[in-house]
């Protein structure tokens, strides 16, 4: 792997919050070698350690789906009280893995200025019937980059994606979107999304490289659950200005350099 230049544009990693268990000393050896030469934006997903905190998690009822076929975790205060608590223990840890690994840390809430919601879908599927429900999501629709002010080699950022809609609710939201849009917003040139799977997958077949035009055509004919979720955010990170983005559940440097994984680009 060549050299890279030290540069204050930061790389945004969204780790997966089924893989955080499987990624071990290596692989945080090698985030923080590549955290001393650029900012590093981390945000984290919570579904494993939300199924282990309590088994009401891992019911199929706890997931809803809309009627356009998207899902998301059913959010009542209680739950976004008990993703707090999660995201707190999940914190301390990664922040210490960097902290032993000498790259400064700090955290950041999305809901405490950071992160915008939009209104969350009406009607819900319920027991095969269109219902409508009070459900404390919404998509991002805006990111105040203010607080990510100590950009820097040799420093992390990790956020924890909640956000607050217009009326001030504070609210779920799908982790990969919302690094998505923290990628688009701070000038990012890369996006990594570490997940369970090696690749993406088409007709059983791993894909090295792919457009984003084919990755979204792929996402509403093929795609299903947490994939489709990640060629979403894939393809609103590069509206947003972002280079390209890389899917896999390698290493970081060995993602950044396309040795592994996914890479899907403009063009």
């Amino acid at each position: 792997m060549s050299a890279r230049p030290h540069t204050r544009v930061p790389t945004v990693v969204k780790l997966g919050g089924s893989c955080l268990d499987d990624l071990d000393g290596v692989w945080w050896d090698d985030l923080a070698r590549h955290g001393r030469e650029q900012p590093l934006i981390l945000v984290h997903g919570w579904s494993k350690p939300l199924k282990r905190l309590s088994p009401r998690y891992s019911e199929p009822s706890a997931i809803l789906r809309d009627r356009y076929g998207n899902q998301s975790r059913w959010t009542t205060p209680e739950v976004i009280d008990d993703i707090k608590t999660v995201s707190a223990e999940l914190g301390a840890d990664i922040l210490g893995r960097l902290d032993r690994r000498g790259i400064t840390t700090e955290r950041l809430i999305g809901s405490d200025g950071l992160l915008s919601a939009g209104e969350s879908e009406r009607w819900w599927w319920r027991d095969k019937q269109l219902v409508e429900l009070a459900h404390l999501v919404g998509p991002i629709t805006g990111v105040d980059p203010a607080p990510l002010k100590n950009l820097q080699p040799g420093h992390a950022c990790l956020v924890t994606p909640l956000a607050r809609n217009g009326a001030g609710q504070e609210v779920n939201t799908d982790a990969d979107r919302a690094a998505a849009a923290v990628a688009g917003a701070t000038g990012a040139t890369d996006l990594v999304l570490v997940t369970d799977v090696a690749h993406l997958l088409i007709d059983g077949e791993p894909v090295r490289r792919i457009t984003g035009q084919a990755a979204a055509s792929f996402r509403d004919k093929g795609a299903t659950g947490g994939m489709r979720k990640k060629l979403r955010a894939a393809s609103e990170a590069l509206e947003n200005g972002v280079a390209r983005v890389v899917i896999g559940n390698a290493a970081v440097t060995a993602l950044l350099d396309a040795r592994t994984g996914t890479v899907i680009t403009r063009m």
